[in-house]
């Protein structure tokens, strides 16, 4: 046995049962789909507030009123309790024991679509048969320092999904074509994707990583500006007022509420290329998370 230098042997390892992680996913969409975050709500309340549209005002009220029966009577929040978004981050000095980690969410998501009645979304792209069950969830995995698991799950709706994009932009047209893009996008999308929105925002790395980008930047609390970079805590300002300037309103009636929260992330591009992606939620911004 060759031995690499600078090996050490493992002095701890924490073994956690699968059957840990997959009721911890259960109750995760569980929870997420019958209660809004409280960021959520203040956000929207604050807007509510301010809007100075009274249909627009109205729109807001409601929609503090549905998440407060969703969580009381716990009904769904949305009739589309999405697809099962699911991102852990595994200390590498974790053991999953007692059945394969991948299995273990998957039944996971199964026992909460159907202990929570909710509506199952999922169905082969050409047929649109259903597949039942709302699996197989999306499952993205970092190996990080540690000895514990971190999951965070994300129900997310159809209709907001369909309003996200990827596009390679022209390296040249720096951050004031990033944000002419993005605001152009939420234009064209327009009511559909049941706004107010957050929308996420990913810049660099490749196309199939800045999606990735974006939609993490989903999971930053309401309108917490980006706390590593000045320049981007100052471009989701710029963009959130030019979303807000469109008059779209919530759900489409006209007001100055379109947007609740612009979030950008940011990794390294090569020098010939510019991707952005955008990545719409709708007002029911469902997310929760848990450490086991």
């Amino acid at each position: 046995m060759i031995i690499a230098e600078g090996y050490k042997p493992v002095s701890h390892i924490r073994e956690i049962p699968s059957r840990l992680v997959q009721d911890t996913v259960r109750r995760l969409f569980l929870e997420a789909n019958l209660s809004l975050g409280e960021d959520v709500i203040a956000a929207i309340a604050q807007a509510a507030e301010a809007e100075k549209s009274q249909l627009g005002k109205q729109v807001l009220v409601k929609i503090l009123e549905n998440a407060d029966a969703a969580k009381c009577e716990s009904l769904p929040l949305c009739q589309d309790t999405g697809f099962a978004i699911v991102f852990m981050e595994i200390g590498q000095d974790v053991h999953i024991v007692g059945g394969a980690l991948e299995e273990a969410v998957q039944a996971g998501v199964r026992q909460a679509y159907r202990d929570g009645c909710f509506r199952k979304s999922l169905c082969d792209p050409l047929t649109r048969l259903n597949t039942g069950d709302n699996t197989p969830a999306a499952i993205h995995v970092e190996i990080v320092a540690g000895d514990s698991i971190r999951i965070v799950v994300m129900p997310k709706g159809g209709g907001s999904e369909n309003m996200s994009s990827v596009a390679m932009l022209v390296p040249a047209e720096g951050e004031e074509g990033i944000a002419r893009h993005v605001v152009e996008q939420v234009r064209r999308a327009g009511p559909n994707p049941c706004p107010p929105l957050i929308v996420g925002v990913g810049i660099g790395g490749t196309i199939e990583s800045v999606p990735m980008l974006a939609k993490k930047a989903l999971l930053r609390p309401v309108g917490e500006p980006n706390q590593r970079d000045g320049r981007l805590a100052s471009m989701e300002k710029k963009i959130l007022d030019g979303i807000n300037r469109l008059g779209i309103g919530p759900q489409g009636y006209g007001g100055q509420t379109t947007a609740l929260a612009v979030h950008v992330e940011m990794r390294p591009a090569h020098i010939a290329s510019l991707p952005v992606a955008v990545n719409i939620q709708c007002h029911s911004a469902r997310h929760k998370e848990a450490v086991i």
